[in-house]
């Protein structure tokens, strides 16, 4: 009698170490473990036939997908004497275009780049059946550097497929090809991997490309519109899909907390706040377990940020509710992108272009771009035995200008426009977009070019976070055909100084405020290609910014060596928490000064999720690993400061949009602004106020005090016959420390609190 072997763990769990049977899913059961055949394509010169015999009949065969688990004993099952009837699969030899899986007539179509690739095998997992297994033919499936295949009676749907890729060993020419490592398409649309975030169980799940091609289209409506909200007038709010609404505090169903849909549910409290622009972090699929694949200090933690990606063209798959899959999360995400834009609310997608998930050369994790063309998709040092180059910190670099990968990532990029109906895109590490194949700094970056000039990206917004890994630091000099807008970092640090109270940043200060002129009044560009901000993910949050003076980072188990010392923080007289009411009520002040700095400054303003409510990482400035409250939005915290400390941002916020002197098109002149200071060379000076002029005379006097004491000054008269209203005063308790309408009887002079800011408008 014939025997089968399967693989069970000691926890006579019947799912392999390397395969991942996703969450519900109808065609993965312990019946089909092992494949009953595996079968090669033919290589009939025509381009057409059928399969042939399978290899070794008689003897099911486990293919590498389900390679052995440490602690897993092998174990002699009775099997049926037969195995089922294969059925035949028709080939041709398909064509090179579109990469990726399309459909023909005569079937699907399957095609891959591989330049250096000597062997190429498509591998399909059916439902309810087997590994199929087609070897392509380099004399019939190749078309310069693409293979390619059409299966004719292949589902449309619900089949996972993968390649083995074979090819040069010779590591110090860059290659990395190992045929026995199942590789992910990286055209593949939708990524099939574990159904739920965070499964332990199911952690060390294979990841396969799969597919949809009768999926009906996605219903936009007939009255959907895109915002088009001008850059001048965007306020954007950098959050997390996941964390924004995992939280149990949030009070959703737990089948949709952390997901697409949970952002529906919440979309008015977004209202409520009054950003008009959500910047979503990296939402391309990634495993939240690259910690965990072997023991070392940071196999603790779940990667709950997203910069490690997989697949540049699949939704996040674990982001759709319920464990739906990935079916489900394209159009989840569809529905979260149409519910923002019925609320006036673009979205933005953080996108990571500069590295992918497969790590370095000493811990490898080859899942695609590696094992297909290494030499292609990475930066290589030739001259050091062909080892990655890392210009982004995280082991390796892409090869942005190279064509293949250039073409690659504007078709990601035009992908997300017109299947996700996206706004924009934030480009982390952008400056590696700037190099060249050998890592050297490019002055007219293909790539950059490539995404300013594309039509179908014309209408985005395109932001460039302009520094590296590698010293590329491009604030202000980014290669920018007058489009890219910039992340300003100089901003972020001045103003950051300014408030805390540090000595000679005044003149820095009113240049940030008034759109960063030195750095972006070059050809066209406008104080809108400034993105202005003081928080962002990395780094402290707002609270945390006015509570340590050193970051605290030991929960993330790297000593302390992660995150940036660079902080310009204040604890404002205690490190952390505290119950003295003088250092909250001063942490307070500076929370509100800092809002008030970024409300009036000309540019694009972006604050970061939680600093609403005052979110605390207690200390943490790189949270990326934490998949707890350390990230996760506090909705009770929120309904406790709802009165207070939101009330002042949102109602901020609002007094923004509704006044356009702060949303100018162009830097603003001498007869938009009127600086009252004599003092600039001061060095000690840390005060600083100005008239802002509006068109219709309502002015508005900004006033900020960094000083540890009062400041009695002398307002100028406001124009016509109107009369100062007092707006803002960040050293009054609420509710006074904001008044929409403004408040009466400011007299000639204003004698402003320590540590303190105030607005005043002219009315009549």
């Amino acid at each position: 009698m014939m025997l089968k072997k399967m693989l069970i763990s000691q926890s006579t769990s019947l799912i392999s170490s390397n395969f991942n049977r996703p969450f519900s899913s109808p065609f993965y059961h312990s019946s089909t473990m092992g494949l009953k055949c595996s079968k090669r394509a033919s290589g009939q010169k025509s381009g057409q036939g059928f399969l042939s015999k399978a290899r070794d009949r008689g003897k099911p065969r486990i293919p590498e997908v389900y390679a052995r688990r440490a602690g897993e004993r092998v174990i002699e099952e009775e099997a049926p004497p037969m195995l089922e009837p294969l059925p035949s699969w028709k080939v041709s030899p398909g064509q090179a275009h579109p990469l990726g899986v399309s459909k023909l007539e005569t079937g699907v179509n399957f095609a891959i780049f591989s330049q250096h690739a000597t062997a190429v095998t498509l591998c399909l997992l059916l439902p309810e059946r087997e590994m199929i297994e087609l070897e392509l033919d380099p004399q019939v499936n190749r078309t310069g550097d693409i293979w390619h295949l059409c299966v004719e009676d292949v589902p449309h749907s619900n089949v996972l497929y993968g390649y083995h890729i074979d090819g040069p060993k010779g590591w110090h020419q860059g290659h990395r090809y190992d045929r026995d490592i199942m590789l992910i398409d990286p055209y593949a649309k939708l990524i099939e991997g574990r159904r739920v975030f965070g499964d332990g169980s199911n952690k060390t799940a294979q990841f396969f490309g799969t597919y949809d091609l009768d999926g009906l289209p996605f219903d936009w409506g007939d009255d959907y519109k895109l915002p088009n909200i001008p850059e001048k007038d965007l306020v954007i709010y950098e959050m997390n899909v996941r964390a924004f609404t995992a939280d149990e505090s949030s009070g959703l169903d737990s089948s949709i907390r952390g997901s697409y849909l949970g952002v529906i549910e919440k979309i008015p409290h977004l209202l409520e706040l009054g950003i008009n622009a959500v910047e979503l972090l990296p939402v391309f699929e990634f495993d939240e377990f690259e910690f965990q694949r072997r023991p070392n200090p940071r196999d603790h933690m779940i990667n709950t940020w997203g910069y490690s990606t997989i697949n540049f063209f699949a939704p996040m798959s674990r982001y759709a509710s319920a464990g739906g899959g990935p079916v489900n999360a394209s159009r989840e995400f569809k529905e979260m992108v149409k519910a923002l834009h019925g609320a006036g609310i673009e979205v933005i997608l953080d996108v990571v272009y500069n590295h992918t998930n497969e790590a370095d050369d000493k811990y490898p994790y080859t899942t695609s771009f590696r094992g297909i063309d290494n030499k292609t998709y990475y930066m290589i040092d030739l001259e050091n035995n062909g080892q990655l180059l890392n210009f982004s910190g995280c082991g390796n670099t892409l090869n942005c200008n190279h064509p293949v990968v250039m073409e690659l990532i504007l078709d990601s990029l035009r992908h997300w426009v017109m299947e996700y109906h996206v706004d924009g895109f934030r480009f982390d590490l952008a400056s590696v977009l700037c190099r060249g194949a050998d890592g050297s700094p490019l002055n007219a970056p293909p790539l950059i070019r490539a995404i300013a000039k594309d039509s179908v990206l014309s209408r985005c917004k395109i932001i460039a976070e302009p520094w590296d890994c590698g010293g590329l630091y491009l604030v202000g000099k980014f290669p920018n055909w007058d489009r890219w807008a910039e992340w300003n970092g100089k901003y972020r640090d001045d103003i950051r100084r300014f408030i805390k109270g540090d000595s000679g940043m005044k003149g820095g200060f009113a240049t940030r405020l008034a759109g960063s002129a030195d750095l972006y009044r070059v050809n066209k560009r406008e104080p809108w290609h400034s993105i202005n901000f003081i928080i962002a993910h990395d780094g402290f949050t707002l609270y945390d910014l006015v509570s340590y003076n050193t970051k605290h980072n030991d929960a993330n188990g790297e000593g302390g060596n992660d995150g940036s010392n660079d902080n310009f923080s204040w604890n404002c007289g205690t490190e952390g928490v505290t119950a003295d009411p003088q250092i909250l009520a001063l942490r307070s002040r500076q929370m509100k000064n800092f809002h008030l700095a970024l409300m009036v400054s000309q540019g694009t303003p972006m604050m970061l999720m939680g600093d609403e409510y005052a979110h605390t990482r207690y200390g943490n400035n790189n949270s990326y690993g934490h998949d707890t409250s350390l990230n996760h939005f506090q909705w009770g915290q929120l309904e406790a400061k709802k009165e207070d400390h939101f009330r002042f941002f949102s109602e901020l916020i609002k007094f923004r949009h509704s006044h356009q002197v702060f949303r100018k098109e162009n830097f603003i002149g001498k007869n938009d602004v009127t600086w009252h200071e004599n003092n600039w060379d001061n060095f000690e000076s840390k005060f600083l106020a100005f008239t802002l002029h509006d068109e219709d005379g309502e002015d508005i006097y900004v006033a900020f005090n960094a000083h540890d004491h009062f400041v009695k000054v002398s307002l100028p008269a406001p124009p016509n016959i109107r009369r100062w209203f007092r707006v803002v005063d960040t050293n009054l308790e609420s509710a006074n420390d904001f008044v929409y309408e403004g408040v009466p009887g400011v007299g000639e002079t204003y004698n402003i609190a320590p540590y303190s800011s105030i607005l005043l408008k002219a009315k009549l």
